[in-house]
C-alpha cells in the first residue's frame, strides 16, 4: 500500500484523463495545447508561468511535469525559484487584498 496520496507514476497517467469522457479530454488537450504552446508568449515563458501556478496551487503533478519542461527547455535554477517567488508574492498580495473584507467589518463595528 502506497504512503503517499500523489504518486509520480500517476502522472503518467494524465492523457488517460478521458477515459470516461472521450469528447470532453479531446477538447481538454486541444484547449491545453493551445494554451501552453507558443504564442505572444514563448513556450519558455509559458512554462515558467505554469511551474509558478502549480507551485501556488500545490499540484505536485504540475510542479513535476513544469519542473521538467523548464528544465528541457534551458531554464535554470535560479530562473525557476524567481518565478515561484513571484507566485507566492501574488498569493500573499491575494490574500492581504481580501484583508479589506475584514477591516470593513471592523470600521463599521467601531462606528
Amino acid at each position: 500500500m502506497s504512503t503517499n496520496y500523489y504518486e509520480p507514476r500517476d502522472l503518467q497517467d494524465f492523457p488517460n484523463i478521458g477515459e470516461y469522457a472521450a469528447e470532453e479530454g479531446r477538447k481538454f488537450f486541444e484547449y491545453y495545447t493551445q494554451a501552453t504552446g507558443a504564442g505572444a508568449l514563448t513556450e519558455r515563458e509559458k512554462a515558467l508561468i505554469a511551474l509558478a501556478v502549480a507551485t501556488v496551487r500545490h499540484c505536485p503533478y504540475c510542479i513535476d511535469a513544469y519542473t521538467n519542461k523548464c528544465l528541457s527547455l534551458g531554464v535554470t535554477n535560479d530562473e525557476m525559484m524567481e518565478a515561484v517567488h513571484v507566485g507566492a508574492a501574488m498569493s500573499a498580495g491575494d490574500v492581504l487584498a481580501h484583508a479589506t473584507q475584514m477591516r470593513k467589518i471592523i470600521k463599521k463595528k467601531e462606528m
